[in-house]
């Protein structure tokens, strides 16, 4: 067996990697750019090679580099995760050539299913069911919008060397098309050095489930059954699970074993997915193999008992698989989301910054954090903004949902934006919980984006509880100051008004308790609240009416602003008589900044679209901002003039920085 190995990634998918190389006694060594010094896979590997600059085609992605720290370290394989250089055949080749072994696939099968168009020619010559569409090279807008027209819209664009919703656009007419075929060139250039595009048809109300494999350089492969990763956005996954409630064992079955047939076509070696898109009747196509490891792997390996990158090592290492098919066992559910850094209430737009408090819910057999970060690190404009992988574990779907939505509620994040509240929603989500999805399911369940009111709102008096509760403990403690009076000392209210600082509702509470049992009413409802919270946690955890209830807590003032379910609302609990002058305290208005053009997001104005003076129409380009390596258009909302452009194309702009100023009497 190896005895050291090099992990060549960063964040969770390295401290995921060098939990398994402890696990089975090898060593290992970190890689890392100037943003990554102070990084959690650095701090847990045994050494740490500093590679280049913060930008990954200055670090992450030099060949030279990872090769050199490979040697400086005595690193005998190299571990790439996914991403980043995990399915580049020139980084195998070269570390062929260095004589360090590659844990992955060989060369050939990077190379053969590496690249999308190549990889369906060979799937379809292996029997394996494939999508209508075009697999050749487009060479401009005009071709692609001829061959659109020949397979039929909707048309799905795909970058060839693709991956994580980059360079993917669909198209339902010629201007889609058009504007498509270019977002998705630039995009894949940008992101893979590779530009080329292909077309196939899109299947409407399709799935998206994949297979995992697993294959020996015996000849011996394996399934270990399907994930059903149909809740995307942006083409990007949100929420995996294993099994897919979809698939029956016949359809397992014969997914299965195409996608072992595939494997042995390009004498695969080392885990690997194959994806598929499958329709309502149960039809399902080849979509692409991914020849890594993938980012939902924990939902596999929690329902199978199996460590997918203990395999990848021994695989690696030249070691038979001890599992035959018959042995493959799925039990119970997995369910996984990802948390990224991102604004839900802003069309997710990226987030970064540091995380000023990091509190992920404690690990058990039902619930497991995937993570590479942690309090007082920071999420980068460089990378991918996930910020972990949380997955819970039942003996059913239900149970492994009502575990999710458990471990949400008690995921403490402050500093940066996160897309908690949206996996909170979707678990919440009656038609996601009856197992009825398709990847079209954010589009049609939240058309208009996601606000505040998708939210689940199972009990909206809870959150009012919880902030009586927690002014009434603040209170008898504040009543217990040394010094005072004796005749006058201080008392402890129980008649109490809880005013919401979101819509100005006004709640009136009667509280009495003794030691951590408090009868909290409101109105001519009583609800029995038991909690060991403590002034001073962030989470309070307890029982209200016997049900176990989670609720985060941010003081703001006097007041506290609690978070429970995705829900967010603040709170003041004061007096009677005080809530009766609250009423009186004037409002005052923001500043009106309609006629301005704000950043939505953290990121690099690639392309300013329009001049001082002109006259812009609804709809039209105004900019083109980067981030994550994604391009996001930003076009006018109504008919406007511009008169001012105030940042420059290249400039790194923070979030709500102004970029175009209008005329105040035509607003964009």
């Amino acid at each position: 067996m190896f005895k050291k190995i090099l992990i060549a990634n960063r964040g969770e998918i390295a401290c995921r990697v060098i939990k398994s190389a402890r696990k089975m006694g090898i060593a290992t060594v970190a890689v890392y750019s100037d943003a990554d010094k102070n990084a959690l896979h650095v701090q847990m590997a045994d050494e740490a090679v500093h590679i280049g600059p913060a930008p990954s085609n200055q670090s992450y992605l030099m060949i030279d580099k990872i090769i050199d720290a490979c040697k400086s370290t005595g690193a005998e394989a190299v571990h790439p995760g996914y991403g980043f250089l995990s399915e580049n055949q020139a980084f195998a080749k070269a570390l062929d050539a260095a004589k360090i072994a590659f844990i992955g696939p060989p060369v050939g099968a990077i190379a053969a299913m590496g690249d999308k168009i190549t990889s369906k020619k060979i799937a379809a010559e292996a029997g394996v069911s494939t999508v209508p569409g075009y697999m050749g090279v487009i060479k401009d807008t005009d071709e692609a919008i001829k061959i659109a027209n020949d397979v039929g819209y909707p048309v799905m664009l795909k970058a060839s060397a693709g991956g994580g919703g980059k360079g993917m656009r669909i198209a339902r007419n010629d201007a889609e098309c058009r504007e498509g075929f270019e977002r998705a060139t630039s995009e894949a250039a940008s992101s893979f050095g590779d530009d080329r595009v292909f077309i196939e048809k899109f299947v409407e109300e399709p799935r998206h489930i994949e297979i995992q494999v697993l294959c020996d350089k015996h000849g011996h492969g394996i399934y270990l059954g399907e994930r059903e990763c149909s809740i995307q956005r942006r083409h990007q996954k949100v929420v995996e699970e294993a099994p897919s409630p979809f698939i029956d064992p016949e359809t397992r079955k014969a997914m299965g074993e195409q996608a072992v047939a595939l494997a042995h076509a390009v004498d695969y070696c080392s885990a690997g997915t194959v994806e598929f898109i499958v329709d309502k009747d149960k039809n399902f196509y080849f979509l692409e193999m991914n020849t890594r490891l993938q980012v939902e792997h924990p939902v596999t390996e929690l329902v199978t008992g199996e460590d997918l990158v203990e395999w990848m090592i021994k695989i690696a290492n030249d070691e038979k698989l001890t599992l035959a098919q018959d042995d493959v066992k799925l039990t119970g559910w997995a369910m996984e989301t990802r948390i990224y850094a991102e604004d839900p209430f802003r069309e997710f737009l990226p987030s970064t910054g540091r995380l000023v408090r990091y509190q992920p819910p404690a690990e058990s057999a039902s619930v497991r954090v995937d993570t590479g970060v942690y309090e007082g690190g920071e999420i980068s404009m460089y990378y991918d903004p996930m910020v972990a992988k949380l997955v819970t574990y039942g003996e059913t779907r239900d149970d492994a949902i009502a575990e999710m939505r458990a471990a949400l509620d008690a995921y403490y994040i402050r500093g940066i934006s996160h897309n908690i509240p949206f996996v909170a929603a979707v678990m919440a989500n009656k038609r996601f919980q009856s197992g009825n999805i398709t990847t079209n399911f954010i589009a049609e369940e939240y058309p208009n984006g996601f606000s505040a009111d998708d939210l689940p709102n199972d009990d909206p008096a809870m959150l009012v509880v919880v902030a009586g509760y927690l002014n009434q403990r603040v209170a008898e403690r504040n009543a217990r100051v040394t010094g005072q009076v004796s005749d006058h000392p201080l008392t402890v209210a129980e008649s109490w008004v809880a005013v919401s600082g979101d819509d100005h509702t006004a709640f009136d509470i009667e509280i009495d308790g003794v030691n951590n049992d408090y009868i909290v009413a409101i109105g001519d409802r009583s609800y029995g609240v038991s909690s060991d919270w403590k002034i001073g946690d962030a989470l309070f955890v307890g029982e209200i009416d016997g049900a176990p209830v989670c609720v985060q807590i941010d003081v703001e003032g006097v007041g506290y602003r609690l978070s429970a379910n995705g829900i967010q609302r603040s709170f003041k609990v004061m007096l009677p008589r005080v809530a009766e002058l609250q009423k009186l305290m004037p409002f005052k208005a923001p500043p009106d900044m309609s006629n301005f053009l704000l950043s939505p997001m953290p990121g690099l104005l690639v392309k300013v679209s329009v001049t001082e003076g002109q006259t812009v129409q609804p709809g039209e380009e105004l900019c083109i901002l980067e981030a994550m390596k994604m391009e996001n258009v930003l076009k006018a909302e109504s008919k406007g003039v511009v008169k001012k452009i105030h940042a420059e194309q290249g400039a790194n702009l923070s979030v709500d920085a102004i970029i175009i100023e209008f005329e105040k009497d035509e607003v964009a």
